[in-house]
């Protein structure tokens, strides 16, 4: 017997009518959201990034392959990880799939990795995914958009990280717990794992000058998390328990 409240299909349609008066309303609010992003004023960026590709090496606006639009997903691996970030995989196998949806609208859709070239490929052949993915190995990329701290930041307290500081890092008593879970499964520690952080940034391309428009971080990027989407719609929700989610090719390993 479920512990869940129950009733008759008459009560059920009439709280699901309340809760759709409040969905709407979340839409139309989301709907405004996404109008005052794209308000916001563009920064021209006058850095000379360099980053390695498939295709050899390559500017920012080389990122842009032809399109006027940039997404960059900040995917946390690092170039002592033996394996790309679990949760960012997640991610990124949710968007691999609509990459080609949002080149046909002017957007190019890449990833970005501190991590050797090498490795990136490695992995993204291992997770069989088809998105451009870019190498910073060596640039101040991530640096400079708030998506990798150096060992003496973190040390000292003085990560700024989603907009704001955050407190020194306190390493979790035993090594245990989620976090330290995660970082063990992409082969490296806490305070490695945690140095690298996830992020979307967008870029606009005009008349050769490449623009920063947007970039959000932290739970900023749950939206893009497609796996979310879903379950946020499911009976028991996300039952974020422990280390509940794994790369794809992991669930029946145990």
């Amino acid at each position: 017997m479920t512990k869940h409240m129950t009733g008759t299909r008459k009560q059920w349609l009439a709280a699901r009518l309340e809760l759709l008066k409040e969905e709407k309303e979340l839409t139309r609010r989301s709907d405004e959201l996404a109008r005052r992003r794209q308000e916001l004023p563009w920064v021209p960026i006058d850095k000379k990034y360099r980053f390695e590709t498939d295709e050899g090496g390559a500017s920012l606006a080389d990122l842009f392959r032809g399109r006027s639009q940039l997404l960059v997903y900040h995917f946390m691996f690092g170039p002592d990880f033996k394996a790309g970030c679990a949760t960012c995989s997640t991610i990124a196998d949710g968007f691999d799939g609509f990459a080609v949806h949002l080149a046909n609208h002017d957007v190019t859709l890449a990833a970005v990795s501190r991590a050797p070239l090498a490795k990136l490929q490695a992995y993204k052949r291992r997770m069989g995914w088809t998105f451009p993915w870019a190498s910073s190995f060596g640039g101040d990329f991530n640096r400079d958009f708030n998506v990798w701290f150096t060992e003496e930041q973190q040390r000292e307290g003085v990560v700024e990280y989603n907009y704001e500081r955050e407190a020194p890092l306190i390493r979790e008593a035993g090594g245990e717990g989620p976090v330290a879970e995660f970082a063990a499964s992409a082969g490296t520690d806490v305070a490695t794992y945690t140095r690298e952080r996830p992020g979307l940034s967008a870029f606009a391309l005009e008349d050769g000058v490449v623009y920063h428009t947007y970039s959000a971080y932290s739970r900023g990027v749950d939206g893009l998390w497609g796996m979310y989407q879903w379950l946020d719609r499911a009976p028991k929700g996300r039952n974020e328990t422990g280390l509940w989610w794994r790369r794809h090719d992991e669930y029946d390993k145990g």
